[in-house]
């Protein structure tokens, strides 16, 4: 029920930004967003009686999480939605373990391509070139939104070995600091867009933004953690199959967005390449 709750809330993010794009800018929108999470996660985080570190270097840390993993990926799939709908970026955003994947070959210990892994990158990649290919034919906008949505999900994916390689922390408490850190990050910018952004904001407009800040922010990442000591990080990899489909569902059901045949091919195609990452090689005993 959390991995399923955890799934609905991820998957339809895509589609609540899609909704608070249309009368927000893409800075109030992911400012709103970090703040509203970071202030979830603290009230847990002193419920629980832990307490956020005071020495530098965890901050430094939280810092370079912060823009890789949040400030920066979340702004560009905002600024991406305003041209690209729910369910093509949420299927775009699937590709993300498969860049994790590339990236933790060179860069982390152990974590070595075989050939399942690239057959499963190859099939991923093909589905993200069929999304985006018509989006590139059209060019312009559309085309630097597309790459926009792609590079967030490079992010993501840096972020993931960054978490590998950067001092650990009580995964609670470092999820807190990063979106507090995140916050301050966005918190010029958006006095910058503040005055300019106040008007014209429609009602669902409004609650999607608090919802993105308190659901698939905040409440999410707790539901997280719990998934990951209940059940174990290999339970939750899971979720990489069904999110794309949620936010595909959701804006075709939902935000009735168009659909063709590719989007169902290139589904099929990223899912699959996930699939076949997962093959195990044996290796024969010695």
């Amino acid at each position: 029920m959390l991995l399923a709750a955890l799934i609905l809330l991820w998957g339809t993010s895509f589609m609540f930004t899609a909704i608070s794009v249309r009368t927000v800018d893409p800075v109030t929108v992911v400012f709103y967003r970090l703040a509203l999470g970071a202030v979830v996660l603290s009230l847990v985080v002193y419920a629980r009686g832990d307490s956020l570190p005071l020495n530098w270097q965890a901050w430094a840390g939280f810092f370079v999480m912060a823009i890789a993993g949040n400030a920066l990926p979340f702004f560009l799939i905002a600024w991406g939605q305003q041209s690209v709908d729910s369910g093509v970026a949420g299927m775009i955003m699937a590709i993300m373990p498969l860049l994790t994947m590339v990236f933790a070959h060179y860069l982390v210990e152990g974590e070595t391509l075989n050939r399942y892994k690239l057959i499963g990158f190859t099939f991923g990649i093909t589905g993200v070139i069929l999304l985006l290919g018509p989006v590139f034919d059209g060019g312009g906008r559309e085309f630097w939104s597309g790459v926009a949505i792609f590079t967030a999900a490079t992010w993501y994916a840096v972020n993931t070995i960054l978490i590998k390689r950067l001092p650990r922390f009580s995964p609670m408490v470092g999820a807190c600091g990063v979106l507090i850190m995140a916050s301050l990050i966005l918190f010029p910018a958006w006095l910058l867009v503040a005055h300019d952004s106040a008007s014209n904001i429609s009602q669902d407009s409004m609650f999607s933004v608090i919802w993105l800040g308190i659901g698939p922010t905040g409440i999410a990442t707790i539901i997280l953690f719990a998934v990951i000591e209940r059940a174990g990080p290999t339970f939750l990899s899971t979720i990489n199959y069904l999110i794309p489909v949620v936010a595909f569902l959701c804006g075709a059901w939902l935000l009735a967005e168009a659909v063709t045949w590719h989007h169902f091919v290139a589904l099929v195609a990223i899912l699959g390449g996930i699939a076949v990452t997962r093959i195990r090689v044996k290796t024969a005993p010695l």
